[in-house]
């Protein structure tokens, strides 16, 4: 029988390290942000390169966070489901090969039945990877607006201070720590997206009538 794998605590942790993938192979393809280093003469000065962990980018903003909270729910109660389903099969197979052993059941008629666990085993095979794919489906949602905010928050950062380049942090193999945006973009992106009720403008005072003129 076939199962979603339960996710352990560092699974659990890091799903939008991992729903981020597709999303952020699509955005690392346009190639409009990340670039790789092109060399450099002896004339031209250095370029001012960052560097920028996307994936922890997306986990750790608080938008992230819930939407990892959602996507534990979602899990949870798929997975619920088809360990029900997969004991309520184990349990009707224990049945048919008791009954065979105590003689109750003849060869021919525990093969047919075996034949429809079978048929229920597949099935429950195909609503797992219906349910790994609607997993992929809500994450790719969710979390691809978040790696938008992200990247804009990144251009703004890049814009502020000239960096010329802002390269995947997975994709570089050594840099000073100081040349990581991480931590930033996280704060400008909880920035931007916090929710603050606007305050009304207070009331205007009456005019009061002028007063009359004296004689």
């Amino acid at each position: 029988m076939h199962t979603l794998a339960r996710p352990t605590s560092s699974t659990t942790s890091t799903w939008l390290r991992r729903a981020a993938g597709p999303v952020l192979a699509a955005a690392l393809a346009g190639g409009s942000l990340f670039l790789s280093a092109a060399p450099v003469s002896a004339q031209t000065p250095p370029s001012k390169i960052a560097v920028i962990d996307l994936r922890r980018a997306i986990a750790e903003t608080e938008q992230g966070l819930r939407v990892q909270a959602t996507l534990k729910k979602l899990f949870d109660s798929r997975q619920a489901e088809l360990e029900s389903k997969t004991r309520t099969l184990q349990a009707e197979k224990e049945r048919i090969d008791k009954a065979y052993q105590s003689g109750k059941m003849s060869k021919d008629a525990v093969q047919k039945e075996y034949e429809k666990l079978m048929a229920q085993d597949q099935e429950l095979q195909k609503a797992t990877v219906e349910a790994q794919r609607e997993m992929q489906r809500k994450e790719q949602e969710m979390t691809g607006p978040i790696l938008q905010g992200i990247l804009e928050a990144v251009k703004r950062i890049a814009a502020q201070e000239g960096y010329e380049m802002v390269l995947e942090k997975s994709a570089v193999p050594y840099f000073r720590g100081d040349l990581e945006l991480t931590d930033r973009a996280i704060q400008m992106y909880n920035g931007g997206t916090s929710s603050k009720a606007p305050t009304a403008p207070a009331p205007k005072a009456p005019a009061k009538p002028a007063a009359p003129p004296t004689k």
